[in-house]
């Protein structure tokens, strides 16, 4: 495996976080440095993507290197049978880094031992989705003014969301309070909880999105119930409605309360919610460019301050 892959947020130390949230208000302020020049990054989108595969594709773009890859699975030679190991060793003889997304839990670790090459993990399945840990890492830090002592309330599909997975397992340096909110459907699985068990990490689970819970937190993040993660679609109908964040419910929330989401968002945020200044998704999806910026530059082992 090259040793500068992000397949999970559990690679990389919380000195590597806070230097990558550095690196990413760096790219914030310096958007367009040349610093991928003859670089071509390959990107591998086996299951649907909107905001990961544009922000990276634009990180790539802004950074001066070249972008090969596709984001539909049906028009690759995987239509056709070939197997991810083989697709995998191919694209390798192009591209100096592969970022893919994939519906299997472990495939992007699997494309790490046949390649050399280093891969982004853009996602596999339920599992993990480190990008958007550190998009959402560097979100906090801007919005709160630190990573420290904060009471995160994750809402909705925390059984199948990766990105509450993954986060939840890099807050682990900074001293978090979470509350779970899910119905029994939907709940935070056992080995998260066990993660937060073994590494102290505060938690309390709920069923009902309470004002209590809503008041005491620092973070709101919502998540979307994902249809494409049930086998029964009855199920998906009963719980897809059961948690909608609306305008109201923020009254007396704290001050620097902010409500983040990994989008895209269904019935979970009401439209009347984006007005409110503490309504921060879209910018959070903003920052998505500027931490791929800072990820891409670590794999490819450039240090765009001093290059």
């Amino acid at each position: 495996m090259n040793t500068k892959s992000l397949v999970s947020i559990d690679d990389i130390s919380r000195d590597e976080i806070l230097e990558l949230i550095e690196k990413a208000k760096y790219f914030e302020a310096n958007p367009n440095l040349k610093v991928l020049d003859g670089k071509v990054v390959a990107t591998l989108f086996f299951e649907p993507s909107t905001r990961t595969r544009l922000s990276f594709e634009t990180a790539v773009n802004r950074l001066g290197g070249r972008v090969i890859g596709f984001s539909d699975a049906s028009t690759s030679s995987s239509a056709k049978g070939e197997t991810l190991k083989d697709t995998i060793k191919m694209v390798s003889n192009y591209a100096d880094l592969i970022v893919m997304r994939h519906h299997l839990e472990g495939a992007a670790r699997y494309a790490t031992e046949v390649t050399e090459v280093p891969i982004i993990n853009a996602g596999d399945g339920s599992n993990q989705h480190p990008s958007q840990t550190m998009l959402d890492l560097y979100s906090i830090s801007k919005t709160q003014g630190k990573l420290n002592d904060l009471t995160i309330t994750m809402v909705g599909d925390l059984k199948y969301g990766r990105t509450v997975h993954s986060l939840l397992m890099a807050m682990r340096y900074f001293n978090p309070t979470f509350n779970f909110v899910a119905c029994e459907e939907l709940q935070m699985p056992a080995e998260y909880k066990k993660f937060c068990d073994t590494h102290g990490i505060k938690y309390t689970e709920h069923k009902d999105f309470s004002p209590e819970v809503i008041n005491s937190s620092d973070i709101l993040y919502m998540t979307r119930v994902q249809r494409e993660r049930f086998t029964d679609i009855m199920e998906y109908e009963k719980v897809k409605n059961l948690y909608t964040l609306r305008n109201a419910m923020l009254a007396d929330a704290k001050p620097n309360l902010k409500v983040l989401h990994p989008l895209p968002r269904i019935n979970e945020i009401d439209q009347d919610v984006d007005d409110n200044p503490k309504a921060y998704y879209f910018d959070q999806a903003r920052n998505g460019l500027f931490a791929r910026q800072a990820i891409i530059c670590r794999a490819l082992g450039i240090d765009p301050v001093n290059n």
